[in-house]
């Protein structure tokens, strides 16, 4: 172990890596390109210095999107995107300049000989308007400027390959191009699986490729090589379709576009392009009597085709720029106020915490969209496949107070309106809508993995956190039967937790578990505090009581003996761990944990630091990224704040990965052990739900 000392100056020492660009606030380990549901989520596997053109993109799995972009500068051609070969050519890379991310967007620029290119992949976050927020298409944006001070002539060409709608790329897939004041590419696989994945990607609906349809553009569609080698010796396209369909890897079909340019010296605006990545219906949600609903992604309560969305997001491009730039500047200005560090980390955390989620609307018996009828699911990525899963929205759960705590309810809504039609069968709260997403179809034989106190602990706390933050009165009121159901459920099992998971399951089970109880107590203590807001005085003053009772008997359960720190499980003074639960008490202002117990554990955990960060606890020298800044919201010093911060900082820098921001490392060396791109990021912004 080091003193904190030793473990601040370790982080002050920069990760090393290849980059030989400017990167801004850092390089990460994979830079989202487009990343706005599930389903549309492409990535940059940036490792120590990949280049924009370095590498493919990739699914956040890792499989390969197929994705090239070249520009032609004075009838030389360079390579922008990608990592493509076409045989009988001649064309030179471009050269990376920077990088820089922020919540929203990801920009490059490219040194294509005499000209600059800037691209702008921006990835809206719009948490106040469901139907942007909902719309899962994704903006690219390139612009080129003369970098000599003289003219040059500049045609620009991008594509997108069948790799985009399939996890298996011998299936058979087919495609169109719609012409007219936008150019549109869809491609689909022939034979779709409503509902069904391969890989993780949806085997349904379709991949648009799509732009405005201005002076100078042409389109083509074809064989990969074929058509940049099309590009790269003529600078523009053959406006012809390839209507052999066939297998994603027959021949790589691509969706392609050049825009011609002209001649450049200043910057040219930007040229727009949009990637998506549509399915109706979305998801398949369970009501009562076992039924089954077809559940539609919200935007189609204003758009009725995906041309009419599709456009309308093309021509919206400056406005959506410039939400998305105030949108940036409050998160990076309400970050900075923690520390340039965390601010870092919110941006890189912000578009992966929203891109597991889709918001969706049911229909009426007549056809029409329910627009009162609102839910929002979120896919459990990479630990597992489910749905909605109490114990992954819990973590996030801090993004989306911040951000639009509606949000937050509108994920709630499906685990309470399934447990209120009294088909999930045990008593406590369940841990997810479903073992794999997009099917939301619950679990009647109650055999989910069980974590009883984890998540009736979660729900309460979640639920009361909403009500607070947004003065809607609606859940506690229409659900509190089954808030108390859970609250007594946790007043018989929280105080000396039965042996059984918690979130960290991957850490196995354990009896008697001091952070669980933690959650147990503040839970209960929540349903006091919702007891009093619908005016259930006796209840209030019961639950208070009890909740008291047990945070007395837990000291002296869970304290060492020597007085110093909190064990990971009782009569264990050996052991300890990070009490991230306590962050509960700190966000409800429930209180009813003593300052005491927050300055110990302050104190030890600054002396208990390793290069990246203080362990989860004894059993392991790993840690989750999530639970590091949350115990930086409860820790009493702003030093040992700091510490958490910039040990998550520091690993999210280190170039020893290529994926998507990872929460599970390791704290010796700053290794991924697991996990990828999964929206538990959304706790990155703990300390923003507390402002």
């Amino acid at each position: 172990m080091f003193t904190l000392l030793v473990a601040w100056a370790l982080l002050l020492v920069p990760a090393l890596g290849a980059v030989t660009w400017t990167a801004t606030p850092f390089n990460p380990a994979s830079v989202p390109l487009a990343v706005r549901s599930p389903y549309l989520s492409a990535w940059l596997a940036q490792g120590s210095g990949t280049a924009l053109n370095g590498a493919w993109p990739t699914f956040w799995t890792g499989s390969i999107l197929g994705w090239a972009g070249y520009v032609k500068v004075d009838g030389v051609a360079y390579n922008w995107l990608g990592d493509p070969a076409v045989p009988g050519t001649t064309f030179t890379k471009a050269t990376q300049k920077s990088l820089k991310f922020t919540s929203t967007q990801s920009v490059f620029v490219m040194t294509a000989g005499p000209v600059d290119l800037t691209i702008t992949f921006l990835s809206p976050v719009e948490p106040t308007d469901m139907v942007n927020q909902s719309l899962p298409l994704s903006y690219y944006a390139v612009s080129a400027a003369s970098n000599d001070g003289n003219a040059h002539s500049v045609q620009l060409y991008t594509d997108i390959s069948a790799e985009w709608v399939t996890g298996d790329n011998s299936l058979t897939a087919n495609w169109s191009t719609t012409t007219g004041s936008v150019l549109t590419h869809q491609v689909q696989l022939a034979s779709q699986t409503q509902f069904g994945e391969v890989g993780d990607h949806i085997q349904q609906g379709s991949a648009y490729h799509s732009t405005l349809n201005t002076a100078g553009a042409t389109w083509q569609t074809g064989q990969d090589t074929v058509v940049r080698a099309q590009f790269i010796n003529n600078g523009k396209l053959a406006n012809s379709q390839d209507t052999a369909f066939r297998a994603v890897s027959d021949r790589w079909p691509v969706f392609a576009f050049a825009h011609d340019l002209g001649s450049v010296n200043g910057a040219t605006a930007p040229v727009v392009f949009s990637v998506g990545h549509i399915r109706d219906p979305a998801i398949q949600y369970i009501v009562a009597n076992n039924g089954r609903q077809n559940r539609s992604l919200f935007f189609w309560t204003r758009f009725s085709t995906v041309a009419n969305a599709i456009s309308t997001f093309l021509n919206d491009y400056a406005n959506a720029l410039a939400r998305a730039n105030a949108f940036d500047a409050k998160v990076n200005a309400d970050a900075t106020r923690i520390s340039s560090d965390y601010a870092s980390i919110v941006a890189l955390s912000v578009r992966q915490g929203f891109g597991a989620t889709e918001i969706t609307v049911s229909r009426t018996s007549s056809g029409g969209f329910n627009t009162s009828d609102v839910l929002m699911f979120m896919k459990e990525i990479s630990s597992d496949g489910n749905v909605n899963t109490v114990d992954v929205i819990f973590p996030a759960w801090p993004l989306f107070l911040y951000t639009n705590p509606t949000l937050g309810k509108q994920l709630l809504l499906p685990l309470f309106e399934y447990q209120a039609t009294g088909q999930y069968p045990n008593k406590w709260s369940v841990h997810d809508m479903g073992a794999s997403y997009p099917k939301a179809i619950g679990h009647n034989d109650g055999n989910d993995e069980p974590m009883p106190v984890e998540e009736s602990g979660n729900m309460l706390i979640m639920t009361l956190s909403y009500t607070q933050k947004s003065n809607d009165l609606s859940l506690i009121r229409t659900y509190f039967n089954l808030l108390d159901q859970w609250t007594q459920f946790l007043i018989t099992d929280s105080l000396i937790p039965a042996n059984q998971i918690s979130t960290d399951d991957f850490a196995g089970s354990l009896a008697n578990q001091t952070n669980l109880a933690i959650k147990g107590i503040v839970g209960i203590k929540a349903m006091a505090e919702i007891a009093a807001l619908v005016g259930d005085t006796a209840r209030s003053s019961n639950y208070s009581s009890i909740a008291a009772s047990y945070v007395t008997q837990w000291q002296n359960f869970a304290t060492a003996t020597d007085g110093t720190h909190l064990t990971l499980s009782y009569g264990d003074s050996s052991s300890w761990g990070l009490s991230y639960n306590m962050y509960a008490d700190k966000l409800l202002k429930t209180n009813v944990f003593p300052t005491s117990v927050y300055d110990m554990q302050t104190n030890w955990y600054s002396s208990h630091a390793n290069a990246y960060g203080v362990p989860l606890d004894t059993r392991h020298t790993y840690t989750k990224s999530d639970w590091e800044i949350w115990t930086a919201g409860l820790v009493t010093s702003t030093a040992v704040r700091d510490l958490f911060v910039s040990s998550v900082r520091n690993y999210a820098a280190d170039g020893k990965s290529s994926q998507p921001l990872g929460d599970w490392y390791e704290t010796l060396d700053g290794s991924v052990e697991g996990f990828r791109a999964r929206p538990v990021v959304g706790g990155h912004l703990a300390l923003l739900a507390l402002q």
